[in-house]
């Protein structure tokens, strides 16, 4: 199963891209967070349905100093998670 999530509110500058990618790792999922232009944070994640509403209970907590107004998902094609590896955080530096 393979789901994208896009999460607004103040969710940039708080850690959050890797507080997700924690919460992913952990899970064993694939895939990737990243921040989005608008200002909101963007994740394709992989594993099973049982993992993935864990992780949608985790984002729609967020880390600490974050606040959640709105978490839009949406469910891709499992053919979308044949290019996915290990969790990891897009545009790092």
């Amino acid at each position: 199963m393979v789901l994208h999530f896009l999460i607004q509110g103040r969710v940039q500058g708080v850690g959050f891209r890797w507080f997700v990618h924690r919460e992913a790792s952990e899970l064993d999922l694939r895939g990737w967070v990243r921040n989005t232009e608008e200002g909101e944070v963007e994740v394709v994640a992989s594993g099973s349905a049982e993992d993935l509403a864990l992780l949608r209970r985790s984002l729609r907590s967020g880390p600490r100093g974050s606040r959640v107004d709105h978490l839009i998902e949406h469910y891709l094609d499992d053919s979308e998670a044949e290019g996915l590896d290990a969790f990891r955080v897009d545009g790092a530096w």
